[in-house]
């Protein structure tokens, strides 16, 4: 998820102060996505050295508005229009840890598929319990069940994913698939210490 472009297109609608974008960023995204003022703060003064936004005058209490220049516009306008590439990178690491635990000696890569399911079994009926409305009448409650969606659909195609690593693990013994410590080393390496 892109904070930096999620306070874009939040800007994009006036001059905010990072309070007032936090709020706005909770109100849009249904509370799921809590945002400190921290990196709020840490990600506009960003933006700004960018040249994305510009920093207003403080009002009566002290805030400061930040406003979108044109280049922030663009930039949020594209990221909107632009699908988002999912497949980028293959640095999950629930994938990572469970390769890492198949491969490695000793280890019951069943056992760990069987905690991590109960685990995601376990937010999925938290997630479904959440009473999402059918039809969600004022627009944070849309927000909201949009990425609440989002995240049942995640949660049951990973008890999915595990549920097929368990049958592939369980289609083969346990040594055929375990990794030894490889005899053949690398040629680079940090030098032995003189």
């Amino acid at each position: 998820m892109s904070v930096r472009q999620s306070l874009l297109a939040i800007l994009d609608q006036g001059p905010c102060y990072g309070y007032q974008l936090r709020s706005e960023f909770d109100r849009r995204t249904g509370s799921t996505w809590p945002l400190n003022v921290g990196q709020i703060y840490n990600t506009l003064d960003r933006l700004e050295r960018d040249g994305l936004v510009s920093r207003g005058a403080a009002d009566e209490h002290g805030h400061v508005y930040f406003e979108i220049t044109d280049a922030g516009r663009a930039e949020a306008r594209s990221w909107l229009s632009s699908p988002i590439d999912r497949g980028q990178t293959v640095r999950d690491e629930l994938a990572i840890k469970l390769a890492l635990a198949a491969t490695l000696p000793g280890v019951d890569a069943a056992a760990v598929i069987q905690a991590q399911r109960q685990a995601s079994v376990a937010r999925l009926q938290t997630l479904q319990g959440a009473g999402q409305p059918d039809d969600a009448g004022t627009p944070e409650e849309l927000a909201r069940a949009l990425v609440v969606d989002a995240m049942i659909c995640a949660a049951e195609a990973e008890v999915r994913w595990l549920d097929g690593a368990a049958q592939r693990l369980a289609a083969r013994p346990r040594r055929a698939y375990e990794l030894a410590l490889s005899s053949e080393r690398p040629r680079r390496g940090r030098p032995a210490a003189s």
